[in-house]
């Protein structure tokens, strides 16, 4: 069996509207960094006046906010350098690791305030409910502006995802110290607060897993979230003059950013450099593939080279 090497790329290595995505990126990052180191020294110290667990979860998540903005700013820094011989699909990853490190960092700490909070259950320390609602107060507004600037990015990429959830879980951490301070400046339950300290640390650990998989899954090429590999395959085989595919391979180089590499037998008497135009756009269309490497076989064949 003769082989034409017959290679069909996008002519882009980047997402569409990756540049302009990148650039809004940056400036809502900016002004969420200066938001929550703001505040996290506010919480730092309400919690220590207030002897408040919950506050210092906050003030905590709230560190972890900031070197996460700060580590996500400098992966959308990084990913615009341009691709080398050495890289050939340039930086994107490290927005991937960036989001892997923040969804570590994000469980790591769940388990230290888990821990601190068994031992304050034990022996619930004197709480000043009052102050304590207010600076809880102030963090969710904090944390709702939040929420606010970085969702149009959440969706496109692992990295501002990442980013979210950190601000997420500083959103339920003040829900978290609002309710217990109401329960201990109305009723004086103290324990109050490193069980709310428990159930937000539960809820940051669950949302995490999901990141830390995800990012795992780019790192070790896996199918992209939300393609089937068995409905590419169809699709292709569907396209008019293929006889069979083989060897289908689809992953993400990063976030929205997807590829594909397979081997596929042409009927006899196909024009291949047609059947590769027509592969890219149904992957294209159907599937959102937009960096596609097809290598075209075929019996008793010119080796003749086609690219698109």
């Amino acid at each position: 069996m003769g082989d034409d090497h017959a290679h069909a790329h996008g002519n882009e290595h980047a997402p569409r509207g990756a540049a302009s995505e990148r650039a809004g990126a940056g400036r809502a990052l900016r002004t969420m960094l200066v938001l929550s180191a703001a505040y996290m020294v506010a919480e730092a110290v309400g919690g220590v006046l207030t002897n408040s667990l919950a506050l210092l979860a906050d003030a905590g998540h709230m560190l972890s906010d900031v070197a996460s903005l700060a580590l996500t700013m400098f992966a959308v820094w990084i990913a615009r350098r341009p691709a080398s011989p050495r890289r050939t699909y340039g930086y994107y990853r490290a927005e991937i690791l960036a989001a892997l490190l923040n969804g570590a960092a994000l469980i790591a700490i769940a388990i230290l305030i888990s821990v601190e909070a068994y031992t304050r259950f034990r022996h619930p320390p004197v709480v000043a409910g009052g102050l304590m609602m207010s600076i809880a107060i102030g963090g969710l507004v904090v944390n709702l502006i939040g929420l606010w600037v970085l969702h149009s990015g959440k969706d496109h990429s692992l990295n501002l995802h990442g980013a979210w959830l950190h601000v997420l879980a500083d959103a339920l951490g003040s829900v978290g110290a609002i309710v217990a301070s109401v329960l201990i400046w109305w009723r004086g339950w103290n324990w109050a607060d490193p069980v709310a300290s428990v159930i937000i640390s539960a809820l940051v650990a669950w949302s995490s897993w999901s990141l830390v998989r995800q990012s795992v899954n780019v790192l070790m090429e896996g199918a992209p979230k939300g393609i089937d590999v068995d409905q590419v395959r169809e699709a292709m085989a569907e396209v008019p003059g293929v006889s069979a595919v083989h060897d289908l391979h689809v992953w993400s180089i990063t976030s929205g950013l997807e590829a594909l590499s397979a081997h596929v037998i042409p009927i006899d008497g196909v024009s291949h450099a047609e059947l590769l135009a027509a592969l890219r756009t149904t992957l294209s269309k159907r599937f959102g593939i937009g960096h596609v490497t097809i290598q075209v076989e075929c019996e008793a064949c010119d080796s003749v080279k086609h690219t698109i």
